[in-house]
């Protein structure tokens, strides 16, 4: 079994930047690949980015230029940095580790950027 663990949501203007945190816990402390998707209200849940633990990363076009996911030394963590953020990124950010079976997933944390 695997806990994903996100932190660094918060409330923040256009323009502004935040820094999302996320660990895993559990059986497995090694994954191949971890990402960041996202749900604002009345809309489905989408990719943000992916990153593998080899440095290959994927980004929504939305986001690029803009959102930086990295992995952590221990391989078990993976950050976004969201730098010009504007409204339109307000949703739920959750982590994720995609397997066989629909993958894990953290709660969620909220991400708002006011206009």
């Amino acid at each position: 079994q695997v806990q994903l663990v996100e932190s660094g949501g918060g409330l923040v203007q256009a323009g502004g930047s935040l820094r999302l945190s996320c660990a895993a816990s559990g059986t497995i402390l090694s994954f191949a690949v971890m990402g960041w998707y996202r749900q604002a209200p009345g809309k489905q849940r989408e990719l943000v980015a992916t990153a593998t633990s080899g440095g290959s990363t994927n980004y929504a076009d939305s986001v690029k230029g803009r959102f930086t996911i990295s992995r952590g030394v221990a391989k078990n963590t993976v950050y976004l940095q969201m730098n010009s953020l504007k409204p339109e990124d307000t949703a739920v950010y959750y982590c994720n580790i995609p397997t066989m079976v629909g993958g894990y997933w953290g709660q969620g944390t909220q991400v708002t950027v006011s206009s």
